[in-house]
């Protein structure tokens, strides 16, 4: 069972990573302001590093991890540069990122709880992770 659940978290906090570089790398074109960039950047910064620090784990134990689905890469997408191209506004960034955050934040905790089992550093990378995206979500709310 832990191998399994620890498996299973890895695995969905891997697709969250993606997730999140990928609205980061999105919504960049299209920031004005460079203290909301700089806020991105470092936040992507470290995404990269926790994606690195599981991808050890992840190798560790011969899994390749986890891509978001199609669908949810093409409705994230769609959606940052339809509504991005329309109104590109510093607020408009910042309310799709938070958005992302939200969803980002809500899952994983499911994912925590679902998998009580896992190792207890994956069990962190996790907990780490949601701390990075609430973290970017208090940077980011004066810009709503």
């Amino acid at each position: 069972m832990i191998h399994e659940d620890t498996i299973k978290l890895m695995k969905e906090c891997d697709s969250g990573i993606k997730m999140g570089l990928q609205g980061i790398e999105d919504a960049l074109p299209y920031v004005q302001s460079e203290k909301l960039k700089r806020y991105l950047l470092d936040c992507r910064k470290e995404h990269e590093a926790l994606r690195d620090e599981l991808d050890l784990i992840l190798n560790s134990y011969h899994d390749g991890g986890k891509e978001p689905s199609f669908m949810l890469k093409s409705m994230s997408y769609i959606k940052t540069n339809v509504k991005l191209s329309m109104n590109a506004t510093d607020e408009k960034v910042a309310d799709l990122i938070t958005d992302g955050c939200n969803m980002g934040i809500k899952s994983l905790n499911k994912y925590l709880n679902e998998y009580k089992a896992a190792e207890e550093k994956v069990k962190d990378i996790t907990k780490k992770l949601i701390k990075l995206e609430e973290k970017l979500n208090d940077e980011i709310k004066s810009y709503l």
